[in-house]
């Protein structure tokens, strides 16, 4: 491991927690200014945070991160924001999906791993407020090394104006690197977030990416930087614009069907899911993306 790769890992890492700590304020600022509209003369509600561990099968340490979880409040029924950096070995259910899907050769006998990112998903008091997802993250093996992450708007209730500002939003962002990335992340992500069950989309779409490695370290890493610097613009004014509007008991009921969509998409085929709970990450922090409440008709 080269003393460079070490300080591009660290680089990462850090601006992960950058990025969390920026989202947490812009999120409990929500909380605090929305003073007029449904539920402003409630508290406001602040993030509680645990330290998360992650042990490897010996007892030994394999890193840990931070849950930030905020729970019942003006704006926020349920959000999560969570960073992490983990490293080990991968089991070997964990291998075999990672050298089958990726075409990574020699996993088997050099199985160690490295991954860091934030992870974060919202579910709104208010059913015009849309939820959202947001991830992005570095992934390394002695094998190969790549970035992944994006994010996609899920509401109940459509807005187009609100769908058109979150993908304007996003391609802003991304147009500097290439005019490329935007169409191919959107349409990667309609790809990715489609329910094959339910044959539709989960949301309204948004950006995605996975496997991503140019061999250019620094122009990948400024690529899922700017994902990430694309959230706050594209989301926040969403909430503050839909927050004050009145709901009524269907409006609720739309949400709560729609939130159930949600799970089922979660942990039915969510590779992040299946990869945290596979490398042995803390349970609570893996499915904290799952909604407080949630209906099936």
């Amino acid at each position: 491991m080269t003393d460079s790769l070490e300080t591009e890992k660290s680089r990462a890492a850090a601006w992960f927690r950058s990025l969390r700590d920026d989202i947490v304020a812009a999120f409990e600022a929500l909380e605090q200014d929305h003073t007029e509209g449904p539920l402003s003369e409630a508290a406001p509600s602040r993030f509680e945070v645990t330290e998360t561990k992650r042990t490897s099968d010996d007892g030994s340490d394999a890193g840990g991160g931070l849950m930030s979880v905020m729970r019942g409040g003006r704006v926020f029924e349920k959000v999560g924001v969570n960073v992490s950096t983990v490293y080990g070995t991968l089991g070997e259910r964990a291998q075999m999906a990672m050298a089958a899907r990726k075409g990574i050769p020699g996993m088997k006998e050099d199985p160690r791993f490295w991954a860091s990112g934030i992870s974060l998903v919202a579910h709104m008091q208010n059913p015009h407020v849309p939820a959202v997802h947001m991830n992005t993250r570095m992934f390394w093996t002695p094998h190969a090394w790549w970035f992944g992450g994006g994010s996609d708007l899920n509401p109940c209730i459509e807005y187009d104006e609100d769908t058109a500002h979150f993908h304007a939003q996003q391609r802003e962002k991304l147009d500097p690197h290439g005019a490329e990335f935007y169409p191919r992340l959107k349409d990667w992500a309609d790809e990715y977030f489609f329910i094959p069950h339910r044959k539709r989309a989960r949301g309204v779409g948004g950006i995605f990416m996975d496997d991503h490695c140019t061999g250019d370290w620094e122009a990948d890493f400024s690529l899922t930087q700017d994902i990430g610097r694309a959230f706050l613009p594209a989301f926040v004014p969403l909430v503050r614009k839909r927050r004050v509007q009145a709901w009524n008991e269907a409006d609720k009921d739309a949400q709560l069907v729609h939130r159930g969509l949600y799970a089922e998409y979660n942990l039915v085929y969510d590779r992040g899911t299946k990869f945290g709970l596979e490398t042995g990450h803390d349970a609570n922090a893996v499915l904290m993306s799952l909604p407080p409440l949630a209906k099936w008709v």
